[in-house]
């Protein structure tokens, strides 16, 4: 679990590129496709918070949290581990595996990637007083303009219902609330053995 809870997001990378490589071969597009994709931006919104530059665990601890161990408090890498893998990996597979069969899931996964857009766009420069920081170039080039144009998709050609709207937008702010935010609160534990490599953590730390 050790080497799965640092090197999680290298795997998300080649996963990405299998992704990638099944989407060129199969050639599938429409709602199906673009959902697939969103799930590969995710993998590389995933790989630039965490690999390259990759200090987003310390951003957050320190910006967003005011944490005096931003190497491991409140956001360590267990809880980093659950959220991103067994909580986004998930969800975002699911949404894309389903589609149409499923829209609020879509819907859901979109909701998480527009959270992020704005939490990197907006609340995280402001708080630190920056004009980037690690999961904000994929946030902007990757996931609005998937959003905008899945909204558009779905609006558009009139696929989603009035329970696939409830849903969705319920469990995306699930997702976002409880799935993120709360889930640091929860596995918080200034003790954890579970702390981010220095690489991790803000240059200037």
């Amino acid at each position: 679990m050790g080497f799965l809870r640092n090197h999680w997001y290298d795997i998300g990378l080649a996963l990405a590129l299998g992704v990638g490589l099944f989407l060129f071969i199969t050639k599938l597009s429409g709602l199906s496709g673009l959902l697939w994709i969103s799930l590969v931006s995710l993998f590389l919104h995933q790989f630039e918070e965490y690999r390259y530059p990759g200090y987003f665990p310390g951003m957050i601890n320190s910006v967003l949290f005011s944490s005096k161990q931003p190497d491991r408090f409140p956001l360590n890498s267990n809880t980093s581990l659950i959220v991103n893998v067994v909580i986004g990996w998930l969800f975002y597979f699911l949404a894309a595996v389903f589609a149409e069969q499923a829209l609020w899931l879509g819907i859901a996964t979109i909701l998480v990637s527009v959270g992020n857009f704005v939490g990197h766009t907006f609340l995280f420069n402001i708080k630190g007083k920056t004009v980037y920081n690690p999961g904000m170039l994929t946030a902007v080039t990757l996931f609005l303009p998937i959003a905008l144009y899945f909204f558009y998709v779905v609006i558009q050609q009139g696929l989603v219902t009035p329970i696939d709207w409830v849903l969705g937008i319920m469990l995306g702010i699930a997702l976002n609330y409880l799935g993120i935010l709360k889930l640091i609160d929860w596995l918080k534990d200034e003790n954890t053995p579970y702390i981010f490599p220095k690489r991790c953590l803000l240059p200037d730390n």
